[in-house]
């Protein structure tokens, strides 16, 4: 399926950890496939929190930078991002999305506005509470 699907939101107290995964499966007509996790808290804008491409190349946000980590699973068709040290700014609602990559004339990559014409999952929410 190329709309990806989330799983693993829940509640947990600052400090703590959670382990989104999402399911999705590359278009096997792109050269190069992006998976991309994005939040939105309530009454603010969607944020980009991490991506990855099919080789494995991988960018963050500063605001998770050292705390996630995304990966892939490609047997499984997953992408878990592995979330650690998580705080109150951390809630909101997570979305995972999957689109092609990006191509210049330095190689592909998956910036955050590739995605804007991708698949999008429904979300999950993930509440972490002080």
């Amino acid at each position: 399926q190329l709309r990806p699907v989330e799983s693993g939101g829940g509640s947990v107290q600052s400090g703590g950890s959670l382990r989104l995964s999402c399911e999705v499966s590359r278009d096997p007509l792109s050269n190069y496939y992006c998976v991309g996790w994005f939040r939105q808290a309530p009454g603010k804008q969607r944020e980009a929190v991490a991506q990855i491409g099919s080789d494995g190349k991988t960018t963050y946000a500063s605001s998770v930078k050292g705390r996630f980590t995304i990966s892939q699973d490609n047997a499984k068709n997953t992408v878990p991002l592995q979330m650690n040290s998580l705080n109150a700014e951390d809630t909101a609602m997570y979305y995972c999305a999957a689109a092609p990559g990006y191509r210049t004339i330095e190689g592909y990559s998956c910036p955050p506005e590739t995605f804007q014409l991708g698949y999008w999952g429904q979300g999950t929410q993930v509440t972490v509470s002080s």
